[in-house]
């Protein structure tokens, strides 16, 4: 068993100095997931690549619900360039978890989508990701401009 200051969170690091997780309210869409049963591992939680596979369901599905992503036809589309993951609590088959999603920067071809992880009603995320796409176009795979309906749908993902 780990000692509280060589616990999850790293060596010197207690539980009391994880920062708080977000809220629902500090997102501004949702996309509903629902956790499988393979997702479980040995220990009976979800293992932590699972989490990953979420945050790029929920911005994908996000975007093609809305018209912004043909993955097969698609002239442009984002390349995942970085990811990252800070963990909360635990969540495991059968759980249902929404997506939080919104945009912490959209630049001229990037942005970075900040997305919340909530375990079936409750408030609190249990984890929370950083998720950056770079708008590529599909023949050269070099960066192309986010414009019009992409751009306005992941302005208004931007909080004030």
């Amino acid at each position: 068993m780990p000692s509280p200051s060589t616990g999850p969170l790293g060596k010197g690091r207690r539980m009391s100095e994880k920062t708080s997780p977000t809220r629902r309210a500090d997102y501004v869409d949702f996309y509903p997931l629902q956790t499988r049963w393979n997702d479980n591992d040995c220990y009976g939680h979800m293992n932590n690549v699972v989490h990953y596979a979420l945050f790029d369901t929920a911005v994908n599905g996000w975007l093609m619900e809305r018209g912004l992503l043909d993955p097969r036809s698609s002239e442009t589309f984002g390349l995942v360039v970085e990811t990252g993951c800070k963990y909360f609590a635990e969540m495991g088959f059968p759980d249902r978890v929404t997506a939080g999603l919104r945009v912490a920067h959209l630049g001229s071809s990037s942005i970075r989508y900040e997305l919340g992880l909530f375990r079936n009603d409750e408030d609190q995320a249990s984890a929370e990701g950083t998720f950056v796409h770079v708008y590529v176009n599909r023949d050269s795979r070099r960066p192309s401009p986010i414009e019009g309906e992409r751009r306005a749908a992941f302005q208004a993902l931007m909080r004030p």
